[in-house]
């Protein structure tokens, strides 16, 4: 039953179940032209580890999942090739990933010798402390790498470009419970960012959305697809959301439920921007990865 209050309108115990909701990262859906070539670069020049890898000839596509420790603890990504199409438009509107690491300088040296591309040679950010580099995958994905102590989720960050911030705030606030962790307005060079999660940014993967003063539409291509989010409740998510897309825009594109043959329950949604978001059942998820012998 949907949890409506006597005004008509959704409870307020409904409107903070994101907020109690056992909720993190689970992984960042995106397309490749060559999944093995991919996975060469990420576990040879990155340091991720290649965690599971799956065909479906039925459906015409691969899949692999990488990332910096198991999937029932960390944030991975999951590259998808679908049979003979080899490039992919990234469009405007996605930025980039990034990765923490204790040494940039060596990681950078690192990906050179493999011959990765470097597209920011290692330093401090503009105005900041903080040392970053950037380097581009085969498929044309950034990577930004960023000197941080001991973390326990390295794979950190998923920068996505939005054209009005503080709807965007509002909408992963309300929808997914997440709160703002860092903000930072860089008039000189006419952005501000917000990054926003479920902890601290060194503790874990936070969403880095992006305003570029000005700027309120970008191209979406095809390549990157969508976040998982793990949740209790599907339905229970899936009311928040079908509220929230009311009051500030977006829509559901996959009702809450199992997905026909996994039996595993989802709901998935767009941003006001039109970056896609899909909420996984924590049980269903973890019966989905491999069992362990």
């Amino acid at each position: 039953m949907s949890e409506v209050a006597a005004s008509g309108g959704p409870s307020d115990e409904l409107l903070e179940w994101p907020k109690k909701d056992k909720r993190r990262f689970l992984h960042a859906v995106y397309r490749v032209g060559d999944l093995d070539r991919t996975i060469k670069f990420y576990t040879e020049c990155l340091g991720m580890q290649l965690l599971r890898k799956r065909d479906i000839p039925e459906e015409k596509y691969s899949n692999a999942f990488l990332g910096f420790g198991p999937e029932e603890s960390h944030f991975v990504v999951e590259l998808t090739y679908n049979y003979g199409v080899h490039e992919y438009d990234i469009g405007t509107g996605f930025g980039h990933f990034a990765i923490a690491t204790q040494d940039v300088y060596k990681m950078v040296e690192d990906i050179k010798a493999k011959g990765g591309t470097v597209t920011r040679e290692p330093g401090p950010v503009k105005g900041g402390s903080s040392v970053i580099a950037f380097v581009k995958d085969p498929d044309g994905y950034l990577f930004e790498l960023i000197q941080r102590g001991p973390t326990p989720e390295p794979l950190c960050q998923v920068m996505l470009r939005v054209g009005d911030l503080e709807r965007s705030i509002k909408f992963y606030e309300k929808a997914l419970g997440m709160r703002v962790v860092k903000r930072t307005d860089r008039p000189e060079q006419k952005y501000t960012i917000a990054m926003l999660g479920y902890a601290e940014e060194h503790e874990t993967t936070v969403l880095e959305l992006t305003y570029n003063y000005g700027v309120t539409e970008y191209t979406k291509g095809n390549a990157y697809a969508q976040v998982a989010i793990s949740t209790d409740d599907v339905y229970k998510s899936g009311e928040v959301v079908n509220h929230v897309v009311q009051e500030l825009g977006g829509k559901i594109t996959r009702q809450p439920g199992p997905i026909p043959g996994i039996n595993t329950k989802i709901v998935s949604f767009l941003d006001p921007d039109g970056w896609k978001t899909v909420l996984v059942d924590n049980e269903d998820f973890l019966k989905e990865l491999p069992k362990k012998d």
